[in-house]
């Protein structure tokens, strides 16, 4: 099977945990704060809180927002189910946002028709590697006074008018999940410029301190450490990241040369305000349920987009307007990911070209 997504995870990994076995300190110290370091010198940002995972860093940010009950927060309709869920954590309610029928990610128009007296953020993903369109966002976060909480979980790497993405709002996330661009295996960070957000964040995941070791509690807190191993891959993981987004630029510029002309299969649209991380590959596709059965027939694994928020399961009791998401709906039944991972070769690669050209034509 030629794999959709997988790490690129070899010895490099295995000389940095050997730091951790010499050190005998499991839980974050001194390889977090190389991690964090390095994170800070991606990205720009200020302060960069590493987090158990990626869903615990979003939570943080709202909670050091202090949104709860009876609170509102706009996300996007495609997104991760995580984005969502971390808002219903906090005790507040998602409110899902139309997307653009370009980029898929929120569209900013849709967002301000949704604000109400209950809104307390703004929360754009950043999709596939490609970032929202945070000149607009910014603009009507600024106009009503809104906070902006980045979803950038897929976007390490990624660039929007020449800044990091996650640096944008008054805070913003990465996610290192196992087959992100840059893994931990599992693991989140915390981005933002003010020093007393970093320190309300940094009290969350620390039971409510502002230092390991003391026992007395002058906040309410919980336990979202990251740990020695997880910065040890993050490690070796960040020091790959410019041949990882080199070799993704690759498989995206052959999969664009093969089968840009192809009916039936358009490549999804990349603003040229963006400077994309290419975690995924993905293109709309004529007839998408047949086309991944194909694939999967002849050992390809394709993936499909992320199930619209509106139409998920568990989110039956909230109240939706079902009829605003027809878009959703439309890129939903159409969207395929093809296999993207740093370890396919040139050989495997023409093996999905050919079986994708096959199917269309």
């Amino acid at each position: 099977m030629i794999l959709q997504i997988e790490p690129w995870i070899d010895e490099q990994e295995l000389e940095q945990l050997k730091r951790v076995v010499a050190s005998t300190f499991v839980v974050e110290h001194d390889l977090t704060a190389e991690f964090e370091q390095l994170t800070r010198d991606l990205t720009s940002a200020k302060h960069a809180v590493a987090i158990t995972n990626g869903t615990m860093a979003l939570y943080c940010c709202l909670k050091a927002l202090d949104i709860g009950p009876g609170d509102e927060v706009i996300v996007p309709n495609i997104t991760f189910i995580a984005t969502a869920n971390a808002v219903i954590l906090a005790g507040a309610t998602p409110v899902f946002c139309e997307i653009l029928p370009t980029t898929f990610c929120m569209d900013p128009a849709r967002a301000d028709a949704l604000i109400t007296p209950r809104t307390k953020a703004i929360m754009p993903v950043h999709l596939y590697g490609q970032s929202a369109d945070m000149t607009a966002i910014c603009a009507l976060a600024k106009s009503r006074d809104i906070p902006i909480i980045e979803d950038a979980a897929q976007g390490v790497g990624v660039k929007f008018e020449g800044k990091h993405v996650g640096t944008f709002g008054r805070l913003g996330i990465l996610s290192y999940y196992g087959n992100k661009t840059v893994t931990c295996g599992e693991g989140g960070i915390v981005l933002t410029e003010d020093d007393e957000l970093a320190r309300k964040v940094y009290r969350l995941k620390n039971h409510g301190r502002d230092a390991k070791g003391l026992f007395i509690h002058e906040h309410i807190g919980f336990n979202f450490s990251f740990t020695e191993m997880q910065a040890a891959i993050g490690i070796a993981q960040m020091h790959k990241l410019p041949a990882i987004i080199r070799k993704k630029q690759a498989i995206y510029d052959r999969y664009r040369d093969a089968l840009g002309q192809l009916d039936g299969f358009e490549p999804v649209y990349i603003d040229p305000r963006c400077s994309p991380v290419f975690w995924f590959t993905s293109y709309l596709a004529k007839n998408a349920d047949a086309f991944g059965a194909h694939m999967k027939e002849h050992g390809v694994q394709t993936r499909r987009f992320f199930y619209p928020l509106h139409q998920q399961p568990c989110y039956k009791h909230l109240p939706i307007r079902r009829s605003d998401f027809a878009l959703s709906e439309k890129i939903y039944s159409q969207g395929v990911s093809l296999p993207s991972a740093y370890h396919l070769t040139e050989d495997d690669q023409q093996k999905v070209i050919d079986l994708v050209l096959d199917f269309y034509k």
